[in-house]
């Protein structure tokens, strides 16, 4: 079992025999499976997996590595189910599980994620789950052809770590020395520096120096009122820089059009992979008769020039000239950093220790601003809803009323 990169589930059966006759069917049948391979936990404890297991004679070896699913990022609230998937494993195969962290071990010894999948066909091998030899694995890794040695060693890497499990994780997971906190102030300026380097890259240097004079006008006001800079600041340094790098066609294209991108490509697939983009274009996307939400339409391999052309343009961003900025969803973007900024500097010139947690709390709430589109538009109405009750709250002082909401 596993994860497509289109980020579906994958579910492959398989089934061994002497001779060809003696494979009637190449599914496998309810509770008739013998070894479970799970790539990936998620894949592996739904439904249809659960259902090819059985007690008396299931064994399954799972990486546990958390691979958060699509919804995920339609609700960052939701907490992924890692201990109720190992129990319904382990309650599928009579206990008859094995789990390991194959992803991190891989990436951590080998540099690399795809190494997991021969890392977990050599753990399931080296438990005797697997009715094939090491030799003849290892040979059919070399006839594919594809990165032979460096799979060989994912195969052998698993197979040691099933034989000694703590000693590979000591490996893969040293200890690191514990490093005491004298000082939180070199730790919020790391924070700064490193958002406004991002925000240089996301316009110029000036837009980045707005940035940290307004975090700067809010640290003094914090420091004035406790003798040191805290919470208040750092809520502040994290939710304006999410405000201010808001994803517009020229921060996309220009992610799309850096240098790292293909280098991510070429570390993750084999050469003669194909690009395929899903996209819906302001002013141009096609809208759901129903909804009436822009839908998403596939373009090719062409647009990566497209975006290297908008990605050199994003000095109009602003300005007459930029066609993107009159949509309403870049007009709001705009809008909530003016918003953000009025709201923090009034409460910054009113604060007191009794208000501070409020001041925090307000500070804070573009974090929950989550999503694109409509699922974007509905997280900012609650989100405003609850600015408007703290801000009640923070005025008259009274911390209750704000919890009541």
């Amino acid at each position: 079992t596993g994860l497509a990169q289109k980020n579906g589930p994958v579910i492959c059966q398989v089934k061994v025999a002497k001779t060809p006759e003696e494979i009637h069917t190449t599914s496998i049948a309810i509770g008739d499976a013998r070894t479970v391979i799970g790539c990936d936990i998620v894949t592996t404890g739904n439904a249809e997996s659960l259902s090819k297991m059985q007690p008396a004679g299931t064994h399954a070896v799972v990486n546990t590595f958390e691979t958060m699913p699509a919804a995920f990022a339609l609700d960052k609230n939701l907490q992924f189910p890692s201990t109720q998937l190992r129990d319904a494993i382990t309650s599928a195969t009579g206990g008859n599980a094995s789990f390991v962290n194959a992803s991190e071990i891989a990436t951590n010894i080998m540099g690399d994620a795809i190494a997991s999948n021969l890392f977990m066909a050599g753990y399931a091998f080296q438990q005797g789950l697997l009715p094939i030899s090491a030799d003849a694995i290892n040979k059919a890794i070399e006839l594919n052809g594809v990165r032979a040695e460096f799979n060989q060693r994912a195969f052998s890497l698993g197979r040691w770590a099933a034989a000694d499990q703590n000693a590979v994780e000591r490996i893969a997971f040293p200890e690191e020395p514990v490093q005491l906190k004298t000082d939180e102030q070199p730790n919020l300026e790391i924070l700064v520096a490193d958002r406004a380097d991002r925000l240089t890259n996301w316009q110029n240097a000036a837009y980045a120096q707005g940035y940290k004079s307004f975090v700067d006008e809010v640290s003094k006001a914090e420091e004035k009122l406790s003798g040191t800079t805290g919470v208040l600041t750092e809520a502040v340094a994290r939710n304006l820089f999410k405000l201010m790098a808001y994803k517009d066609e020229y921060e996309v294209a220009r992610l799309y059009a850096a240098p790292e991108f293909r280098e991510k490509l070429k570390a993750q697939f084999e050469d003669g992979y194909d690009l395929r983009f899903h996209l819906a274009p302001p002013l141009i996307a096609h809208k759901n008769p129903v909804s009436g939400e822009a839908t998403k339409s596939e373009y090719g391999a062409w647009v990566m020039t497209l975006f290297r052309v908008l990605s050199k343009l994003k000095g109009l961003r602003g300005t007459a000239f930029d066609i993107f900025g009159y949509t309403e969803e870049r007009k709001t973007e705009r809008a909530l950093i003016v918003e953000y900024q009025q709201t923090l500097r009034d409460i910054a010139s009113r604060l007191t220790t009794e208000t501070l947690e409020l001041a925090v709390e307000i500070a804070s709430l573009p974090d929950q601003i989550q999503g694109f589109g409509h699922v974007k538009e509905g997280n900012l109405k609650k989100a405003e809803s609850r600015r408007l009750a703290l801000l009640e709250a923070f005025n008259s002082g009274n911390k209750q009323s704000a919890a009541a909401e």
